[in-house]
């Protein structure tokens, strides 16, 4: 992975979703014709999306990487992201399609809360790529090509027109999700619960390590919640924490220069030798180890 070879990189890149005009934006539609690529070369470095993207490649072919993982994008397959994964882009290549971008803002939008428990944002297997029949492909090329419309359209009610499309959009690819990865993503009480628990663990992972301290955000005791998370996921509470922690700990790993040190730091542990012993227990390495064997098997 060449990017890890530049030596002044050491951060991670954080881009929240903008209109031209720099001011901030819930949704965005782009198509590209496929004649040329048009795209930032900070794209090339590890960056952090801080919006949900959704494309639909119709021509044209690129290496991309999600995390950890590389994914070769091809014609007929649709790709989605979740805010705060690492992206990075091996090369700029004219790619044929278009994408959607929106915010955490739409979904925290009244009519929109449902569509936060669809399996395509929730990603319970962990995916980011849907392989499209010829019929998803006509489907989805039509659906796209109306938002995209509306999007650039001044008619009345356009934006309710724009988030309508979206909605669809969304609870069709997750159709798709289902029939591809089987996750039937119930609506209960309990998982509802876990969803929370997950979205507190997103936004409190570095400043919060313990169950006791998200069973407060929730009004809950740590027994309920430990109860009903490992009901719901098979996993215990801590782990999903632990599991956040170490996750991000291999984001910086594998994506920046930053020392062991300042990685602690960055993730609120108290000393590096703790975040060290943290990290080997979960992983049977050390960050150092880690970090060499990752990027050997990348380079």
């Amino acid at each position: 992975m060449p990017v890890l070879t530049i030596p002044e990189k050491s951060v991670i890149t954080n881009y929240p979703l903008l209109n031209d005009d720099g001011s901030p934006a819930m949704i965005m539609v782009r198509e590209s014709d496929g004649i040329e690529a048009i795209i930032d070369p900070a794209f090339l470095l590890p960056h952090r999306k801080e919006y949900y993207l959704f494309a639909f490649v119709e021509q044209g072919s690129s290496r991309h990487w999600i995390d950890d993982t590389a994914y070769t994008v091809k014609p007929g397959h649709f790709y989605f992201t979740v805010p705060q994964q690492i992206h990075l882009k091996e090369e700029i290549c004219p790619m044929q399609g278009w994408v959607a971008y929106f915010s955490e803002e739409f979904l925290m939008l009244e009519e929109n809360r449902m569509l936060r428990l669809l399996p395509i944002i929730q990603n319970p297997a962990g995916a980011h790529e849907l392989v499209l029949s010829q019929d998803d492909i006509i489907y989805l090329k039509d659906i796209m090509h109306k938002m995209y419309v509306e999007y650039n359209s001044a008619g009345s009610w356009h934006n309710q027109m724009l988030t309508s499309w979206l909605r669809v959009l969304v609870i069709y690819l997750s159709r798709l999700y289902n029939e591809q990865f089987g996750e039937d993503c119930k609506t209960t009480k309990g998982h509802c619960l876990l969803r929370s628990f997950q979205q507190l663990i997103t936004e409190n992972y570095i400043h919060q390590h313990d169950v006791a301290a998200y069973a407060n955000l929730l009004n809950l005791t740590p027994g309920y919640l430990s109860d009903v998370v490992k009901q719901q996921s098979g996993k215990t509470a801590i782990s999903h924490i632990h599991s956040r922690l170490v996750m991000e700990a291999k984001r910086r790993l594998l994506h920046t220069k930053l020392s062991i040190k300042q990685i602690a730091d960055e993730l609120g542990f108290e000393d590096a030798a703790y975040f060290n012993r943290f990290f080997k227990r979960l992983t049977d390495a050390t960050p150092m180890a880690y970090r060499q064997q990752i990027l050997e098997m990348y380079s």
